[in-house]
Formats: structure tokens, sequence, C-alpha cells
């Protein structure tokens, strides 16, 4: 390479010779000059770019995560301080029937669900997350302001309108919360830095440890204070916590990571699926100098992209990408009609993320028991600790926080770095054997249930308690104990398995989208929890019983625990085989360095599958 300008070897020693009327028939001379010329501007060029270090500011990482990472464990603890006790206020407080107060909760419930969805395509598009972020945590104190006021100040001829819209105010922060912040989190770690992939995947596990303290947090305080001291003090709490939340987020705002929206993340699905179909009689098959690899422009404010790889699965619509007569003849490109290898790998990764998606919805409804059919059990067992202080059946889902606290330090810490040794890689294991275990546990969660509540049943039968519902059974309620656990350590495989796989496999551009998609798991698994349960209630009463009657002694609740049991393990199989066939996220080799190791923490080597 030849080297141009005043400052150049060349230059300089020229200038030397002459000055100094050393002889140009003397090469060595002028040879040995050349060399400390080009050792003193090493020199400079080394100790230019130590300054520069120096003076970079500390951008992202850690030292912007962990900001980031104490605003959700505030806003999970309003949330849950909120959302766990909240059919109790509308019982007792506003005096509803229960069946209006669970419809509300329901309700309340399903639009915190759909409003990720909005959020997200909001982030992506046009906010960007940064901005979403902010805006959705003002949205937020302000409805949680507005709660605290209608329980305390407001009259009561119009408390009920002003509690409920402040409670759908705070549905609309929450969703914008709940796609971007953890999103937004994992942005502050580099794509392209080997040491940064490996300390997200630690990540991914401490941060949801700290959704899980938060939450936890809120069952022990929050309700309690609600609970026992007013409710004026226990939403005032919440209103607080958000409002250290927005504070600590605005603290960290010059080391966050920040990048701006790149338009809407649906567009390019829709134009492939169109260029795709309108060229579905083109011959041509998938070759490098027929195909469209893009202009390599970026937007305003964005970094530059990995680029990615060709993948042989979806070939359909590779024809979206190649360059037939008709676009060879254009001088401007018909995005609807020719897209570019990049785009059209996009599309593939949402396409691949699908059935995956629907092989977890089984998980959701598990999960789905703790809430109802396992707090029911609880009720009708011995619940009292000393002769004064009895645990409500509810709190007995803090048994699953608790599991999660006390085991997501010993997996990140003890489970990763044997199973590293001989699986080779940095995650232990990948993202998909990860959320495959989590669906294996569960398939115990339920056998669990179903044995115990057999041992329930045995025992009312033993006391003649068929006919009394209501009364306690002489059984300790610890015997609940193990499906608690069990399903703590399922949220620790499955939840951090699917919060990963869906950050990391979506395309850049859809991230925020990408985890509203993974909360919808959630929200879809309940619904379709309900449906199961009215098809077996239909069923069962058609054949002269009821599984799921009213009363519980004369129910059948292990049945339907083993029938959860049999359809968890049959999506079990379902997975597995959508897994094998399963084409982790690859980009260009030459674009990003050491990609074999940055692809092992994505979960493949070398083309490994699962």
């Amino acid at each position: 390479m030849h080297i141009k300008g005043p400052n150049c070897p060349n230059s300089i020693i020229k200038h030397f010779v002459i000055s100094n009327s050393i002889p140009l028939h003397q090469p060595e001379l002028i040879t040995v000059v050349k060399a400390l010329v080009m050792i003193h501007n090493s020199h400079k060029d080394t100790k230019k770019q130590v300054d520069s270090a120096q003076q970079k500011p500390l951008i992202g990482g850690w030292n912007a995560a962990i900001f980031i990472f104490f605003v959700e464990v505030a806003e999970r603890f309003a949330f849950f301080g909120l959302a766990a006790n909240l059919i109790t206020y509308l019982t007792n407080e506003l005096h509803q029937p229960i069946s209006t107060a669970a419809k509300n909760v329901n309700t309340w419930a399903g639009v915190s669900y759909i409003v990720p969805l909005f959020a997200a395509f909001v982030a992506d598009s046009l906010f960007g997350r940064f901005n979403t972020i902010l805006l959705a945590s003002v949205i937020y104190l302000v409805g949680m302001i507005l709660l605290t006021l209608s329980v305390s100040v407001v009259p009561l001829d119009y408390r009920k309108a002003i509690f409920f819209v402040a409670l759908y105010i705070i549905a609309v922060g929450e969703g914008g919360h709940k796609p971007c912040v953890q999103t937004f989190a994992a942005d502050q770690f580099e794509e392209d830095s080997l040491e940064d992939k490996k300390v997200k995947s630690s990540f991914f596990n401490w941060w949801f440890w700290g959704i899980v303290a938060g939450q936890c947090s809120a069952i022990l305080v929050a309700i309690y204070v609600e609970d026992n001291v007013g409710w004026t003090a226990g939403i005032g709490m919440l209103a607080i916590a958000m409002a250290v939340a927005l504070i600590t987020f605005l603290l960290g705002i010059k080391r966050y990571r920040k990048q701006g929206p790149i338009g809407s993340p649906l567009t390019t699905v829709a134009q492939v699926l169109v260029a795709a179909v309108r060229k579905w009689r083109v011959k041509q098959k998938f070759d490098n100098c027929s195909v469209y690899q893009g202009d390599g422009l970026l937007a305003p404010g964005q970094p530059k992209a990995q680029t990615l790889a060709h993948t042989n699965q979806l070939r359909c619509l590779d024809k979206a990408m190649i360059i037939d007569n008709l676009d060879a003849m254009r001088t401007i490109r018909d995005p609807w009609r020719l897209c570019s290898l990049h785009q059209v790998e996009e599309v593939k990764l949402v396409l691949r993320l699908f059935p995956i998606w629907l092989s977890c919805l089984m998980f959701a409804i598990v999960i789905s028991q703790m809430n109802t059919f396992f707090v029911k059990q609880g009720s009708t067992l011995q619940r009292s600790i000393t002769p004064h202080f009895i645990i409500p059946p509810a709190s007995l889902q803090a048994l699953v926080g608790l599991t999660i606290l006390l085991n997501m330090p010993i997996y990140d810490r003890v489970f990763v770095p044997i199973a590293r040794k001989f699986t080779g890689h940095p995650s232990g294991i990948t993202v998909l054997q990860r959320i495959g275990t989590g669906l294996f546990l569960s398939i115990f969660i339920m056998i669990v249930s179903a044995l115990v509540e057999a041992k329930r049943i045995n025992v009312v039968k033993e006391y003649n308690l068929l006919d009394h519902p209501k009364s306690i059974v002489p059984m300790k309620v610890w015997w609940l104990l193990p499906q608690y656990i069990i399903t703590g350590l399922v949220e620790i495989f499955t939840y951090v398995g699917l919060q990963e796989l869906f950050y990391a496999q979506m395309p850049e551009a859809m991230r925020s989208l990408g985890a509203a998609v993974y909360l919808s798991v959630t929200g879809i698994g309940n619904f379709i929890s309900s449906a199961i349960i009215s098809m077996v209630q239909a069923i069962s009463s058609g054949y002269g019983e009821e599984w799921l009657g009213d009363n519980i002694n004369r129910a059948h609740l292990d049945y339907f625990y083993w029938v959860l049991a049999g359809l968890s393990a049959l999506n079990l199989c379902i997975y597995v085989c959508i897994a094998m066939r399963f084409v982790y996220k690859k980009v260009e080799e030459d674009d990003v360095p050491g990609e074999k190791e940055s692809a092992a923490i994505n979960g493949y080597v070398d083309g490994e599958i699962i």
C-alpha cells in the first residue's frame, strides 16, 4: 500500500537525505532512516489510540444495563403489588360480585398482554426503544398517582370510574415497558463482541432473577401493607416504586447505547411475501450472481447491522431476491418485487420462530394452573404454622419465586460451567435445549399434582368429607411443596430460554416485537387453558361425572391433571421434532470477526441444529 502526504515515511526520508547531504547511493543508510521514521510514526499512532480510549465514555455493557435492571425490579414490584391483590380491592372495597371482579381482572390482564404488541411496533418503527420506555414510564407513573388518589381523596360517587380509568392508564404504561425494557437492556451488549455475547447469556439469567425478586417483594411487602395497613399506603408505595424506576432510568441516560427507529419492521415481511408470490413462476434458483445483495445503506442513527447468511429453509421465499429479466431492465428497484438476501433471511427468522412459539403454549397452560386449581387445592388443606398464623392459599405462589431466587445463581455459576465442559457451548446448553428441558419438567408438574390430589381425595374419603367441600382436610399444605418447586425450576429453564431465543433470533429491527410475541405465550396460554377447562367440563358431564365441579372433594381434579400431563408429553414430542429442524441465525463470517465463536453463543457450531 502506497502512503501519500507530507507525513508519510518517503517524504520525511527525502527531506532528511537532502538536508543532511546523504549520498543517494547508500541504500543501507536510507533503509535505517526509513525504519526509524516508521517506528516513530507507529509510536505516535499508538499514543493517539490510547488517548482516544481514555477519553471514550463508558457506554453500554453492564455499566448501562445495571440501571435498566433496577428499573425492571422496581416496575415489577409496582405491577405485582397491584395485580396480585386487585380482586381483593374490587370485591371488598368496590363491592363487586366475585364473578364480575374476576372478569374485570381478566380483562385488564388481557389488555396488559395486548398493548405490548402495539408498543413494540411503535418502538421499532417510530420512537425507538429509549423514547418508548421514557414515555411509558411517565404514563405508568401518572396512572399510579391517579390510582392512589382514587383510593384516598376521591369521593365515593366518582371513585369507581376514576379507579378504572387509572387502571387502564397503568395497563398502557406497563404494556410499553414489557417489550422494550428487556430488549433495551440487552442492546447494551454489542452484537459483534464475543465477550459481550458471553455476558449477554448470563444477563438473561440475572434479568429473570430481578423480575422474580420484584415479584416476591411485592407479594411479601406490598400486599401485606394493603391488607393490614390500608389501600392508600399500599398503592402509594407502588407509586413511589414507579417514581424510583423513572428516576433510576434517567440517571443512566449518558451511559446507554441507543438505537433509533428504522421504519416499520412489518413492511419488510410484507414486501418479501409479496415479491415471492409475484415471482412464483421464476425458474431460476439461488445463485450469488443473480441475487440482489442490497445497497448497503443504513438508516440515520443505526449502527452497521450484521449481514445474514443464506439458509436452505423456506426456499420458496428465495425467489423474492432473484434478479430476473424484468428486474434487470429497471433503473429503479421495485421493493415489492425485488428484495435483498438480508431481507429474505430476516423474514425466514420470523417464520422459523412461529412453530417454536406454538409448541410452548402447552407450557403456559400448565403454568396457569398455579393461579387457579393449585390455590383451590391449598385452600382445603391445613395451612396453620402457629395457632395464630395461617398461610393464605395464594401466598404459596411465593414458593415459586423463592425457588427461582435460590436456584438461578446455581444454574448460572454451577450448572453452566459444568455443562460447558461436556458440550463446549459457552452457555452450557443451547437455547432450544434449555427450553426443551423446561417442557420436559413441566410434565412432572402435572404428574406430581395428580398424585398429591389423589392422596388428598383418599384422606377426604377416610374422614367422610366428600360432601363437605369447605371443611379443612387433615393433611398438611406442605404436600403441595413439590409441585410449586418444580414450577419454579421449569420457569428457570423455559421462561429465560424463551426470552433469550426471541431476542437473539429475531431480526434486529423487530426485537421489541419479539419480546412482545414471547410475552403473548402466557396470555394465549391462559385463554387456551380456559377453553380446555370448558371442554373437559362438557365431556365429563356428558358421562355423568364432573371432573371440575364446584365440590372439589367429589370432583376428579387428578384426572384433569393427568390429561394435561398427557398433552404435555405429546407436546414435548412435537417440540423436539420442530427443534431438530430449527436453524439458528447465521451471519456472514467475513463481516463479523470470530464468527464461529459467536455462533456458539447463539446455539450452533458447524451446522449443529439443536
